[in-house]
């Protein structure tokens, strides 16, 4: 992130200012930090993500969200903005605006080279002190991949990695999945090694070090 203002600033104070903006700013701890916009890569698999899960919500309690709908962390502070927000609960907003949710099921984060180390540390540890946050997603840009971390308590979340367009993220907490084929529509890969989630090695390794790899895979 790159800091965008050096006084302390009042979380109101963000708020004012942030609804004015053209660009889309967080805030934690008495500072504005200024968000990149995202590429039209990104933005596909964010729409497609959207798509997957409203087929599946029709007729349901459960709903969908843009990385516009902003979010509070109400236990530590921060103001952020997620890719997409599943809520499957009555919407709760910061104040009369209607336009800060408090209390988000499911998050995404599409990862990109400048926001992945936050999104996989820092905003996480953010994240998963809400109580309402069930199951926190991150895709891949550059392979189809997905990392799914699921709470099983306060202090308990159980990690699991999903490779390959013809796998499924099962999502049981709200009764529905994620077909990478979905996520990954209209997304066009450099080499099929990409396509099947694996990662590019930069030097093949030598024979004794050589092992199959069988995705998906699952690790605690």
């Amino acid at each position: 992130m790159l800091q965008q203002k050096p006084s302390y600033v009042t979380p109101q104070e963000y708020l004012d200012y942030e609804r004015q903006a053209e660009t889309k700013s967080e805030y934690y701890n008495g500072e504005i930090y200024a968000l990149a916009s995202a590429s039209p890569r990104h933005t596909v698999i964010a729409a497609n993500i959207i798509v997957s899960f409203g087929v599946q919500f029709k007729g349901r309690s459960c709903t969908v969200h843009t990385g516009d709908l902003r979010v509070k962390v109400s236990p530590t502070g921060l103001y952020t903005y997620s890719d997409v927000v599943v809520v499957c609960d009555m919407l709760r907003f910061d104040d009369a605006r209607k336009d800060t949710l408090l209390n988000p099921t499911l998050i995404v984060e599409v990862l990109s080279e400048s926001t992945e180390a936050y999104d996989r540390t820092g905003k996480f540890e953010h994240y998963r002190t809400l109580e309402s946050l069930t199951d926190y997603l991150l895709v891949s840009q550059e392979k189809a991949w997905i990392e799914h971390r699921a709470r099983q308590s306060d202090i308990k979340w159980l990690t699991g990695y999903y490779m390959g367009l013809e796998t499924v993220v099962p999502l049981p907490s709200i009764d529905c999945e994620l077909r990478l084929a979905d996520v990954y529509d209209k997304i066009d890969w450099p080499d099929e090694s990409s396509a099947r989630g694996w990662l590019q090695a930069v030097k093949e390794p030598a024979p004794e070090y050589a092992t199959e790899r069988r995705p998906p895979y699952h690790v605690n």
